[in-house]
């Protein structure tokens, strides 16, 4: 994508984007471009600097698409369990060791825990895992 300023007969100046510059000297041709103050089709491109980041820039963009990446991860991974798990609420440190003490009752749970639960959990080899639940509208 790119960004240009667009400066019509009347002086008019206004931002647009397009998918290439050839897209823009495509639509200039066809006139299919027009002011967006006075309607008029006689458009071209104004002088305009670059968009160049800076360092601190670079890396806060790099940072956005990682927590991007991770939220996305995240998205899935809860859908996965949702979807494959059974939920059980604040009981799940007893239905955990109920799947874990009998071995027919092996279902896939996930649910609610205190820190001190899952601390009892782990010391009786019961392997607990906590995934990061994030809301699913946030």
């Amino acid at each position: 994508m790119i960004k240009y300023i667009l400066e019509c007969k009347n002086k008019h100046k206004f931002e647009s984007w397009f998918s290439t510059s050839k897209e823009f000297e495509k639509l200039q041709k066809k006139s299919l471009l027009e002011c967006i103050y006075c309607d008029s089709k006689a458009i071209s491109k104004s002088i305009m600097s670059p968009n160049i980041l800076n360092k601190k820039e670079k890396k806060t963009k790099n940072e956005d698409n990682n927590l991007k990446k991770i939220k996305k991860d995240l998205n899935s991974l809860r859908k996965f369990v949702e979807n494959n798990f059974e939920f059980v609420g604040n009981k799940f440190a007893n239905r955990a060791r109920e799947a874990y003490y009998d071995k027919k009752n092996n279902k896939n749970i996930y649910g609610i825990t205190s820190d001190k639960e899952k601390t009892e959990l782990q010391d009786e080899g019961i392997d607990v895992v906590s995934i990061p639940w994030i809301d699913k509208d946030n």
